[in-house]
């Protein structure tokens, strides 16, 4: 009861020291929890959405699992309609209705923009049944009648404030069809994000499956007390066991959840990634806390000993005031956590997808990770402060404040970072020499995690040295204040190494990350610069293929050379040693050996493109043991099957069409149905001498009307590169501010408590004549300096993690390495800017203090 009670009293004596701490605590568990709350929202969003549209039980196309020929092709898969004229005569039946869904489609508003969703969510088309209508209410005007009128769900509508009357244009495979709005519909539970538009059952046939008498699916309602399982089987009986695809309402939501759970899962893990890498930096800031606190405490520890109090009541008293730190940090973090899924729900709603705080999910296991993870975290950051508060001595009560150094410690430490350093230098130098990607990755990961801890056990003693450096260049200037603001931050290496350390963590993590995005941006335009023939490229916005109108707009444009088409053709390949799989054939006219120069490592490539002939990767041929020569079986959509012989093995050392494995149109067409046959995945254009510029001119203006279309040039591709990738750095960067948050807070905590620790000493100096602007400037400097310090040792950690990352994916294409010096030195700037800012509070309260007062502390 005595240990608890000093435990309690210390912890409330020095609550303004434990509130950073606090904060650290808080911002990591908030970040578990808030990722927790909104994957769990996400999921009940879903599941709601999924069991209002879904049918008893659902009659599909037949088809493979992966495949996609139908998406390619821009035309959905169907069945007759007169299978639901089969399925209403059947006994058990209540009601069978045909569906017609694409998603195949883009639809603008009068002003030619695309009212599709910007966040990847999908754009449907297609028609207004009785399943609609359990899910939706039409709140304004009526569903279509004709092929005049169009409905469209109402979060589209307030998006791009659309309202009855308004012209939409739907454009798919079949052609351009316009209407008008005649009703909004809105969702009864939360639409996440996709584009609706409902079209009558005979337009939305003709419009979107090219005539009528077919349906892309049936929804059938069971009959009074008949389980969906029953109705299933029962369905099947009447249409052929293995004629379609059958599937439950469970099922198919179950389905639906599955196709949904990978992009949830790759989002969660991401997002619980950073909140482990804040959590990392959190440790720092705590073991600085209580190990100042119990340097601070040194004479007051001793005079317990001294007392009678036991090594092990003093170890369990401070680990008692971190129990209690991660109680109050991790409580107030799970409170954080729901107002940060709150805010990640607005953010999506910003870009697209909508969800509603009605559905915000907060399941029980939630507050258990995030308290039972902060404390455990917290109590053993506390661990080792409060093992070396367990050996101060009685005697301790008669000597100065602080502990002194335990020599033994020191020289373990610099053998372990030493040995802990050499093996990640090691690990990431074997990486960077790696032959194959598998045990490169490996290597990489083990020097990643041995460098890291190798500099943080050896940081301290490095401070010395590149404390000084860095203050000759930075502090010396500023005279007198400029070295006692050296001093102090030479004056107790293991703090201040920690504080770097912490910091160190963040930058290393976007050095690193700045040198792969820079390295694949310019190996990317490298590539481009030496293999891309083509003077154009036609591609979507959206991932959808080149509709036949778009197509032939460009055809007719006049000054170019020759129009390549690419297409995508998904067939199931079977190698000589009898090894099956999906792939996507690239299928292309025979120009496109001069749009794209592609070298070869045994055969021809211009012979690939003779009937009967086809070619494959570097990496395929050698998994599977082909050679130029031998014959593949392939069985293309549609159901056509031919053995095509290998004319060419293509090398795997680039960027562009990698693995790729081309035939010509020619080949394709001769065992693909028109139907099946997909659409152009991207055209390729070489403008005629001299037409370069209006050419250019021209086909931007000839795909105007569809929107979902860009014309790039060689320039474009790369601004268009470079710009994905900086979007994804973006959100990195980000989220990685949060540990560079709480390094911050670090940061501020370790001046604050040194400001208390050298109250004394703040006063004489005061007293012979410092003033309080010397004073703030001093300890801003020591400030600057610490933060510096973190930033040298981070950024040359990431530099070797970048640096040994591209060597590795070389293997796979990224052949150029490429340091962005601006983005590193911008980072060291803004570094020296943080450790002024980190100073600007504890440097305004030491300016406050009264100097009798100081000189009096003990």
């Amino acid at each position: 009861m005595t240990v608890w009670k000093t435990s309690l009293r210390n912890f409330f004596a020095h609550k303004g020291r434990m509130a950073l701490s606090a904060v650290a605590v808080l911002l990591s568990v908030g970040f578990v929890c808030g990722t927790l709350v909104f994957t769990d929202t996400m999921n009940t969003t879903f599941d709601k959405l999924f069991a209002s549209t879904t049918a008893d039980v659902t009659v599909t196309p037949k088809k493979e699992k992966g495949d996609r020929s139908a998406e390619n092709a821009g035309r959905p898969l169907t069945v007759p309609a007169a299978a639901v004229d089969t399925l209403k005569r059947t006994d058990g039946v209540k009601d069978a209705e045909g569906t017609v869904s694409s998603g195949s489609v883009t639809v603008v508003n009068g002003d030619n923009k695309n009212v599709g969703s910007e966040s990847g969510a999908p754009t449907f088309a297609g028609n207004w049944s009785s399943s609609d209508a359990r899910s939706l209410d039409i709140t304004s005007g009526h569903a279509p009648r004709g092929p005049t009128e169009v409905m469209v769900d109402a979060d589209t509508a307030d998006k791009h404030g659309l309202k009855l009357g308004d012209e939409l244009r739907t454009i798919a495979v079949t052609g351009d069809h316009t209407a008008r709005i005649s009703g909004i519909a809105t969702f009864r539970t939360t639409n996440p994000g996709a584009t609706l538009v409902f079209l009558d059952t005979a337009t939305a046939q003709r419009q979107l499956l090219g005539g009528t008498g077919r349906f892309t699916g049936i929804n059938v309602t069971a009959g009074d007390g008949l389980s969906e399982t029953r109705l299933k089987a029962t369905v099947s009986a009447a249409l052929g066991a293995g004629t379609y695809t059958y599937q439950t309402k469970t099922e198919e939501a179950a389905a639906n959840k599955s196709d949904l759970a990978s992009f949830l899962d790759v989002m969660k893990y991401a997002m619980l990634g950073f909140a482990g890498i804040a959590l990392l930096v959190g440790v720092f800031l705590i073991i600085n806390t209580f190990s100042m606190l119990v340097a601070q405490r040194t004479r007051e520890i001793g005079l317990m000993r001294a007392l009678g109090s036991s090594r092990r009541q003093v170890n369990r008293s401070v680990l008692l005031e971190a129990l209690l730190l991660g109680v109050v940090g991790s409580l107030l973090g799970v409170a954080a956590g729901v107002g940060l899924a709150v805010g990640l729900m607005k953010f999506m709603g910003a870009i697209g997808m909508r969800l509603a705080t009605t559905d915000l999910t907060f399941r029980w296991p939630t507050p258990v990770i995030g308290v039972v993870l902060g404390i455990v975290v917290t109590v053993v950051a506390a661990y080792l402060p409060a093992r070396r508060a367990g050996k101060v001595s009685p005697m301790a009560a008669l000597r100065e404040v602080g502990v002194p150094a335990d020599g033994k410690s020191g020289r373990v430490r610099t053998v372990l970072g030493a040995v802990l350093t050499l093996a990640g230098g090691a690990g990431l130098y074997a990486a960077a020499q790696a032959t194959k990607s598998g045990e490169g990755a490996l290597l990489l990961g083990v020097g990643v995690v041995c460098s890291l801890i190798g500099f943080v056990v050896i940081g301290p003693l490095l401070v010395g040295f590149l404390v000084k450096g860095l203050s000759a260049v930075v502090l010396r200037v500023f005279g007198p204040v400029g070295r006692m603001a050296e001093r102090n931050a030479l004056r107790n290496p293991r703090r201040t190494g920690a504080t770097g350390s912490a910091l160190m963590i963040g930058l290393a993590l976007v050095a690193c990350l700045s040198v792969g995005a820079s390295s694949m941006v310019a190996s990317a335009t490298d590539e481009l610069d030496r293999s891309v023939g083509a003077d154009f490229t036609v591609r979507s916005t959206n991932g959808q293929p080149v509709l036949p109108q778009a197509r032939e707009a460009v055809e007719k444009v006049a000054g170019l050379a020759h129009v390549t088409h690419y297409k995508g053709v998904d067939a199931r390949v079977t190698a000589p040693d009898g090894t099956s799989g999906r792939h996507v054939l690239s299928a292309t006219d025979p120009s496109y050996l001069r749009d794209l120069k592609r070298a070869t490592v045994s055969g021809e490539l211009a012979k690939a493109y003779e009937p009967g002939a086809m070619s494959v990767g570097e990496e395929y041929a050698k998994r599977h043991g082909v050679r130029v020569g031998d014959e593949l079986g392939v069985v293309f959509p549609g159901g056509g099957s031919v053995r095509l012989k290998v004319a060419a093995v293509t090398s795997d050392d680039v960027n562009v069409d990698r693995g790729a494995m081309y035939l010509s149109i020619a080949t394709a067409a001769r065992h693909i149905p028109a139907r099946s046959m997909p659409q152009d995945m991207m055209l390729f254009a070489k403008a005629a001498d001299g037409q370069a510029d209006a050419a250019y001119a021209a086909m931007k203006k000839a795909v105007e009307p569809y929107p979902q279309y860009k014309v790039l040039n060689s320039t474009d591709y790369k601004k268009d590169l470079k710009a994905q990738i900086d979007q994804l750095l973006n959100i990195v960067y980000g989220l990685l501010g949060l540990a560079i948050v709480v390094a911050v807070l670090g940061v501020v905590n370790t001046l604050a408590l040194s400001v208390v620790e050298r109250t004394r000493e703040i006063g004489l100096m005061r007293a012979i004549g410092l003033s309080r602007r010397q004073l703030r400037r001093m300890i801003r400097l020591e400030s600057v300096v610490i933060a510096l310090f973190g930033a040298v040792l981070g950024l040359g950690l990431g530099l070797a993690w970048g640096t040994a990352a591209q060597k590795l994916l070389a293997l796979e294409g990224i052949g150029i390495l490429e340091i962005p010096w601006n983005t590193i030195l911008a980072v060291f700037a803004a570094s020296a800017l943080v450790g002024l800012l980190a100073a600007l509070v504890p440097a305004f309260r030491a300016g406050r203090l009264n100097i009798l007062n100081a000189i009096a502390t003990d």
